[in-house]
């Protein structure tokens, strides 16, 4: 594992998996992330998608059904086995593994990487995130991220309580420097994503074109 304490990783996936198995509804819903929902532009029929971090597939699953030939994978199973009972259900597919970020094989080629509120990384674990995702993406794909700014700290809607996790439309345009970006958009906006999103949240919209 490079820059990443295994021991920290093994306790963060205890706990996102004790989180979505304490109770038998989704956690954050069923209902795709209203970035993918209102931008039709993103979705890409025939084009691979790889979902990072996808939870209970609600991303992953929906753009399965729009077209698109999606892989995701999660660091929970129970979270892996409701996006494919969510996929049967939606008469669907998609390539859902257990797996942790670190043992993921970041050489697999994909059209479009989707990463949606994956904030669970400090400054310098999503350095190597980010890194990762772009290795992910082959030249001219596309890279989709959305989150929480750092307004978003003390409000109690969703997203870690560290304002060093969080996204600026700076920190992203540094990160990416060289890419050609569609979509930068910082709002406030009203979310119901099950129980984990809920209120007036501070977001932003990330979307960049690989070289």
């Amino acid at each position: 594992m490079v820059g990443r304490d295994r021991g920290a990783a093994d306790a963060g996936g205890l706990m996102w998996e004790e989180r979505y198995a304490a109770g038998d509804d989704f956690l954050f819903g069923a209902a795709p992330s209203h970035l993918l929902d209102e931008n039709p532009w993103l979705i890409r029929p025939g084009q691979s998608a790889l979902c990072v971090a996808d939870g209970e597939g609600r991303n992953g699953v929906y753009l399965a059904r729009k077209g698109m030939t999606v892989t995701s994978f999660d660091l929970s199973p129970t979270a892996v086995r409701r996006a494919e009972t969510l996929a049967a259900a939606e008469e669907t597919s998609l390539e859902a593994q257990v797996s942790t970020w670190e043992d993921w094989d970041w050489s697999r080629q994909f059209d479009n990487v989707f990463a949606i509120f994956i904030q669970f990384a400090g400054p310098q674990e999503r350095r190597i995130h980010f890194a990762d995702m772009a290795r992910a993406l082959r030249s001219g794909g596309r890279l989709v991220l959305h989150g929480y700014r750092p307004e978003q700290i003390g409000r109690g809607t969703g997203g870690p309580p560290h304002a060093e996790n969080m996204y600026t439309a700076e920190l992203l345009q540094d990160a990416f420097a060289g890419w050609s970006v569609e979509r930068c958009a910082s709002y406030e906006r009203a979310q119901s994503s099950g129980s984990g999103h809920v209120g007036m949240g501070a977001l932003i919209d990330f979307v960049a074109v690989k070289p």
